[in-house]
């Protein structure tokens, strides 16, 4: 069988000179997690490294397509698309591409303080499930971030943006269940502001309670109050409001209506009060607003 160290079409791979790694060893922004190589190998037919000397650095290999297997302690392990492994620093090992179905990799040798936290329990491949919330594709952003840094400049701001970003790509394996949750919540979210404020369009004519809105949202009153308050700034009233008095600038601007017939065409059924509510957001009286645009 041929065996392949490097060389594969469409690789793309960056070796720190050993000036840059003493330096990181010495930075107090770099030195608890660095790296020394890393590189992207596609479809890498016939790839075969095998370590019986064995590095100081641990190896970091994410396969996002293909398979692929590797040796540590005598035991073979057997990787698959959307699986990831760590190889401890300090252990001879051997890993290659499948034969028929070569894997696709990203990989980094990296080490440091905290390097050997990152790798507990990476040893056996680890899956990184595709699903809505994955962020798979950031992930990978995240990877071509760290390298088009240090491919740019070796310079030390490069240098530490670039390790930086690096701790944050393995905290998004490590705590991979944390990372797939904050972009979920924040996303639904984004999604019940949506879902809401079309029916607060749909309903701009009604006298709507909080009750009612978190009936249609699903959520609980307080818990919609919570979700609305993070993303607009504002309670779903309050929001409901502002949207009334867009809604009242429309007339304003383009019907010849009374007061009071806005004013009810927006579910407010006392005039003086929708006079009060509109002086208080727009900063304006609906007569001067009215009257302003008129000049």
């Amino acid at each position: 069988m041929m065996k392949i160290r490097d060389g594969f079409k469409g690789e793309q791979s960056i070796v720190l000179p050993q000036a840059i790694i003493k330096l990181m060893e010495d930075d107090p922004l770099a030195s608890s997690i660095y790296i020394t190589d890393i590189g992207y190998y596609p479809k890498a037919w016939h790839h075969y490294r095998s370590r019986k000397k064995p590095i100081d650095q641990y190896v970091f290999i994410y396969c996002v397509n293909g398979k692929g297997w590797f040796e540590v302690n005598d035991k073979r392990y057997d990787v698959k698309t959307n699986q990831y492994f760590i190889l401890p620093a300090g252990i001879s090992h051997t890993y290659a591409a499948d034969e028929n179905d070569p894997w696709t990799i990203y990989w980094i040798h990296f080490y440091g303080s905290l390097a050997k936290h990152y790798a507990t329990d990476c040893i056996s491949p680890l899956n990184v499930t595709p699903s809505m919330a994955s962020r798979i594709n950031t992930r990978i952003n995240l990877f071509e971030e760290i390298f088009n840094t240090l491919k740019s400049s070796f310079a030390i701001e490069n240098i530490r943006y670039a390790m930086a970003t690096f701790q944050h790509y393995l905290a998004s394996l490590r705590f991979i269940q944390q990372y797939r949750d904050a972009n979920d919540k924040t996303a639904h979210g984004n999604d019940i502001v949506n879902v809401v404020t079309h029916f607060f369009d749909e309903n701009i004519e009604r006298h709507l309670t909080l009750k009612e809105i978190a009936d249609f949202s699903g959520l609980s009153p307080s818990r919609l109050s919570t979700v609305f308050k993070e993303r607009t700034g504002h309670s779903p009233l309050n929001y409901f409001n502002f949207m009334k008095m867009r809604k009242a600038c429309n007339f304003l601007d383009n019907t010849d209506l009374k007061l009071n017939q806005i004013s009810l065409k927006l579910g407010i059924d006392d005039p003086y009060y929708f006079s009060r509510l509109f002086s208080h957001i727009m900063g304006v009286s609906p007569k001067a607003y009215r009257n302003r645009n008129k000049v």
